[in-house]
This record gives structure tokens, C-alpha cells and sequence, in this order.
């Protein structure tokens, strides 16, 4: 983790030392070769599909030679009824596959690097955060509650996640200016975000697709969803709250903060920022945009800021490229993590991965019912990451076993929402969670080891929720 070492507070904080971590290319390049690995012992198979939708009791087996001689095959089989193993070439073959399946994500994230490098250029950034600290006393206990509780409001009733990646830059210069590492202003919006995304109170994306697959209507059980909420939100809270203090803050230190007003430029640039991201919020949420157009947003917010700099159009130009430089390794790892879905499609085992997870779940408790769908979703949003496309996967399939053992459909959603919540809080399959750590400049194997208690909390959470909602007959 990084400290910054031109903070004339970093004498009144405790120096976070520097450490040698793998590089997390290594990481999902060793995940990928798993992939290839599985594709090898794992029996091929497939559901039958309406659309998208996966068809309940479908599932059947496929032809395939697993000999290790396919490792050096040259060529794929189209016949449907058959597969075979993923073989070297067919493993290189799905990084700029991967690639180009991330390319929206990826672009996106290179265009907000290029945005910030253009505002830290101009000064704007660091003077709007010496008025906002100098307004609050530099109390970052204040800060964490109030603006974990707003990000997670955006995320648990608007369903917003990509959004942020505006903000999360905005976030790590206010630790660095406090004295602390990139990973407290980081966790501020993450793990903000993922407690509102474990309850979902209202978020359109999961609950438009997975409640009418269980017969539900759209939003409906909102009031339970919404104290699930409250419970992960203040657990987040005080999970953040207690890394701040072990980072060695001390709220009781003076630490002096500029109280000058910005200026002219400077306020004119940061209200454009803040104009431009709660105009975002409501266009994605009214028209539905994608990554294409949100991309396209970007970049006129770009020209505009950089017109407003005063910087001039050849040092903004060359602003925005050294942004794009900083968050480049993190955009092919988006490319990378989407190779391994890619890895597993080829070889055929995706659906054989989810038979065997719902085989697993038993139909005698309802209860302990429950608890399985749970962990059956934590390992599957593993290898499908897309919170739409684990829906349309495991709703059909986990609706009816829901039924059988007596567990209700709301509850059935519920153990989706936290299995998917919950795992894309660590998983380094997950673009969105890549293209997080890319703008806070964090290693995943840095964010893995300091959210992990709470991941672990998280989920002896959802078990005693569940368990809470099958005795309730909620």
C-alpha cells in the first residue's frame, strides 16, 4: 500500500511499510490455466436454453476426449452434442477474446483515468479537498458514515456500481491528504457498494430479471431487503471505521487544512464534475446506458474540464495520456478475468459446474435448503461474475428446488443476492472489481488480504439472515 510521503501530517500517522506483492497478471493467468485444467477432469455437459434462460431439468452430458494429446489441438468442434478439452492454443486464443468481451469496461476505465489526469493536472482536485476537509475538521470518522451511507443508497435502491469509478479517485486523494493509504479512501466506496448490492433493496438489475424467473413481482419483499440492508451497511461501517483507526489516524492531532476559498476556475471545474456525475446517475437509470455510451459521456465531460483548465489543449492532451498510463495494467487484467468465463465456455463445463453445485443442495431442511442455494451461488459467481447472467443461469434451476424443499421464492432471491453480493466483493474474476482497484491503484492481493475478515463476516451474516427468513416464512 502506498503513503503519501509529501503529507506534512505523515509524522502524526504511522507509516504503512512497503511490501513485495505478486503481480496480479501472475494471479489470473494462474486462474486461467485452472480453467484449461477443469475443462480437462471436469464432465462436459448443457442445459437447453429459451433465449438466454437456462431450461429446469435439461441438463445433459457430452461426448468428449479428455486424453491429454488435446492439448496441442489446432482445431474446435462445432457439433453441439460433443466438446473438447481447451487446448494450449485455444488457452492463448481466449485472452484477446477476453479482451475484446471487456472492451466497453475496459475503454471506460482508460477514458476515467484520462478525466483525472486532466483535474490533478489543474490543481482542482486538491483544492476542493482542502475546502471539504478544512469544513469537516479533517474528522474522517464523519466522512466514512456519512459517505458510505450515501454510496450505498445509490447502490442498493438505483443499482449503481460503474458509476462510482468517478468518485473512487476523489476518495483515495482525501486518504492521502489525511495521511492514509490508497486502501481506506478505497474501501470507503467498495465496500459501501457491495453492502448495498448484498440487499438490493430496490436495484433494478438483479431484481428485474431474477424475480419474475421465481414468479415474484418486481420489487416486492423491499421491506425486509431493506433492514438486511441496514445490517450489512453498519457491519461495512465499522469494519471501515476500524481500519482507519488500526491505519493510525488520530482524530485528537491538529492537522491544518486550507480554508481558502477556490477559485474561480476550480469551482467552475468542480461543479462540473459534480454535475456531470448526478446527470449520469439519472441518464443510466432513465435510458439504460452502456459502457459505448457511457464511455462516449466521459469523454465530452473530458473536453469540457479540459477547456475550463486553463491548462492549455497540448498539456491537457498530455494530462489525459499520463492518466490512461496509470490504470493501464488494470485494463487488460478486465480482459484477462474475461478469458476465464471464456475458457470454460469453450470447453463446455459451465453448465456441468452448476448441476453439480445444485445437486448438492438437499430438499429436507428447508433451512439447511436455503444455506446450500447460498454457497451454491457464492461458488458460481466465481466463474459467472455478471450478476444478469448468474440470474439467468441459476433462477430457473433454483426456483423449483426452492419449492420442493420448502423454501419461499423471496428467500430463494435473497441467498442469489448475498452469494452474488458476496463474492464479488474478492473475486478477481469480476470486471467491475478490477476496473475499482485500476482507478484506486490497489493490487487485488492488497485488497484480498484487507477485506477478507469482513468477507468472512459477511457470510456468517447471510447464513443467520437466511435462517432468519426461512424461520419467518418470509
Amino acid at each position: 500500500m502506498s503513503q503519501n510521503s509529501d503529507s506534512p501530517e505523515e509524522n502524526v500517522v504511522k507509516a504503512i511499510p512497503e511490501h513485495k506483492t505478486i503481480n496480479p497478471i501472475i494471479i489470473l493467468l494462474g486462474i486461467l490455466l485452472f480453467a484449461m485444467f477443469l475443462t480437462y477432469v471436469v464432465d462436459s455437459g448443457s442445459y437447453q436454453r429459451e433465449g438466454k434462460l437456462v431450461v429446469p431439468n435439461s441438463y445433459q452430458t457430452l461426448d468428449k476426449d479428455s486424453s491429454l494429446s488435446n492439448l496441442f489441438n489446432t482445431h474446435t468442434i462445432d457439433d453441439e452434442n460433443s466438446a473438447q478439452p481447451v487446448s494450449l492454443i485455444g488457452l492463448l486464443l481466449t485472452i484477446p477474446e477476453g479482451l475484446e468481451r471487456g472492451a466497453g469496461l475496459i475503454f471506460m476505465v482508460l477514458i476515467i483515468g484520462g478525466l483525472f489526469g486532466i483535474l490533478t493536472k489543474s490543481g482542482a482536485i486538491d483544492a476542493g479537498l482542502e475546502r471539504l476537509l478544512s469544513l469537516v475538521n479533517g474528522n474522517i470518522y464523519l466522512l466514512v458514515i456519512v459517505l458510505m451511507t450515501v454510496f450505498s443508497a445509490g447502490s442498493t435502491f438505483l443499482g449503481l456500481a460503474s458509476e462510482y469509478l468517478l468518485v473512487i479517485p476523489i476518495m483515495v486523494a482525501m486518504a492521502n491528504r489525511l495521511g492514509m493509504s490508497n486502501m481506506i479512501g478505497f474501501s470507503i466506496v467498495a465496500v459501501a457498494v457491495k453492502a448495498g448490492y448484498l440487499s438490493s433493496v430496490t436495484n433494478p438489475l438483479p431484481l428485474t430479471i431474477a424475480q419474475p424467473l421465481l414468479g415474484l413481482q418486481i420489487f416486492s419483499g423491499a421491506s425486509i431487503r431493506f433492514y438486511f440492508y441496514l445490517v450489512f451497511l453498519v457491519v461495512g461501517i465499522l469494519f471501515v471505521l476500524l481500519m482507519v483507526r488500526r491505519s493510525g489516524y488520530v482524530k485528537d492531532v491538529a492537522i491544518h487544512f486550507s480554508a481558502d476559498k477556490l477559485s474561480v476556475r476550480h469551482s467552475l471545474m468542480l461543479s462540473i464534475l459534480a454535475l456531470s456525475i448526478g446527470f449520469l446517475v439519472y441518464a443510466s437509470n432513465q435510458w439504460h446506458w452502456k459502457h459505448h455510451a457511457l464511455s462516449a459521456y466521459y469523454i465530452g465531460v473530458c473536453i469540457l474540464l479540459a477547456f475550463v483548465s486553463g491548462i492549455g489543449a497540448n498539456n491537457a492532451a498530455n494530462a489525459f495520456v499520463s492518466g490512461m498510463k496509470k490504470v493501464l495494467l488494470a485494463s487488460f487484467l478486465i480482459g484477462i478475468a474475461s478469458a476465464v468465463a471464456v475458457c470454460l465456455e469453450e470447453g463446455k463445463i459451465l453448465d456441468s459446474v452448476v448441476h453439480g453445485l445444485v445437486s448438492t443442495i438437499g430438499d429436507n431442511n428447508p433451512t439447511l435448503s436455503a444455506i446450500g442455494m447460498f454457497f451454491s451461488q457464492l461458488t458460481l459467481d466465481f466463474l459467472i461474475p455478471s450478476t444478469s447472467g448468474q440470474a439467468a443461469v441459476s433462477m430457473p434451476i433454483m426456483g423449483p428446488i426452492g419449492q420442493l424443499s420448502g423454501v419461499s421464492a423471496q428467500t430463494t432471491l435473497n441467498a442469489f443476492l448475498f452469494g452474488n453480493g458476496i463474492t464479488n466483493i474478492l473475486t478477481p474474476t469480476s470486471g467491475t472489481l478490477l476496473a475499482y482497484l485500476a482507478t484506486a491503484k490497489i493490487a487485488w492481493s492488497d485488497w484480498a488480504k484487507f477485506i477478507f475478515p469482513l468477507w468472512l463476516l459477511y457470510i456468517a451474516i447471510a447464513i443467520v439472515l437466511l435462517a432468519l427468513s426461512v424461520s419467518l416464512g418470509y
